[in-house]
């Protein structure tokens, strides 16, 4: 029964964190005129909700259920300390942290155009929320815990660093220096490539040290797709040509997730005949 509150409560705090991460930075990139620039700009495919940009919720009411969702998380963290221990707030914090200084000031991760924004992706959306629940059930630390959050956690960070593809002059006239307008097109494509062998090299790596069993390899089939769109991709594209890349790097991530999450279902079955 225990284990059962954990999961629920552990499972509600990790959908509220991530609503109001996409929410917070919604509503400071619109705070920041990122929004605007996005609409001025010509051939920029803006990547907000539109929520604010079109005047679809007021400021204050979008502002009121950010917050409210990250209550929410708030309050799940706060139980699953007491139940579990301080640690469940070091993991929590750390994540709230990141989630607001990505886009809010005086930090502005997600502005400084150095890879801080990448590092913090991978922090909030792989090693942070996997070992901390690792920790809600296990009450243990455990080194696998954060080999296994690397596949997922760079193949997240990849689809965040792709999209900065579809507004990455927006961004640059607004004075958000992400890594594609510091390094420009050509470069931030080949880093791109990186970032995809790198995530796909952490599963091999993985199923290397038995962190998953064998067949998660199928996994690897994902990859096909990145490189389909890669190959149709030049040095120089318009907005709209990246958005087949934005595609693919959602599927992939859903796809391996998927995969990766059934191969350990599988395995703990198979254990427990």
């Amino acid at each position: 029964m225990r284990c059962k509150i954990l999961f629920v409560l552990t499972f509600i705090s990790a959908i509220a964190a991530h609503l109001f991460s996409n929410m917070i930075n919604d509503l400071w990139d619109f705070r920041n005129g990122i929004d605007t620039a996005a609409r001025e700009t010509a051939s920029t495919i803006s990547t907000n909700s539109g929520f604010l940009a079109n005047g679809t919720i007021a400021e204050k009411t979008f502002s009121l259920l950010t917050w409210g969702l990250f209550a929410v998380a708030l309050i799940c963290v706060l139980i699953l300390s007491f139940l579990c221990g301080w640690l469940v707030l070091l993991f929590g914090g750390l994540g709230a942290l990141i989630a607001y200084f990505y886009v809010a000031p005086p930090i502005k991760i997600g502005y400084r155009g150095k890879g801080y924004s990448e590092i913090a992706i991978l922090l909030s959306f792989g090693v942070l929320p996997r070992v901390g629940s690792y920790y809600v059930q296990t009450m243990q630390l455990d080194y696998r815990a954060i080999l296994l959050s690397l596949p997922i956690g760079l193949l997240t960070t990849l689809i965040l660093f792709n999209h900065h593809f579809l507004d990455w002059k927006a961004d640059k006239s607004a004075g958000k220096r992400t890594l594609v307008v510091v390094w420009g097109e050509k470069r931030a494509l080949a880093f791109s490539k990186f970032l995809c062998v790198l995530s796909y090299a952490a599963l091999l790596m993985c199923v290397f040290l038995h962190v998953f069993p064998y067949y998660a390899l199928i996994g690897l089939f994902t990859a096909v797709p990145f490189w389909r769109v890669y190959g149709k991709l030049k040095a120089e594209n318009p907005s709209p040509a990246y958005l087949p890349l934005m595609g693919a790097s959602l599927k992939a991530t859903v796809r391996c997730g998927v995969i990766m999450m059934l191969s350990l279902v599988i395995e703990a079955v198979v254990q427990a005949l």
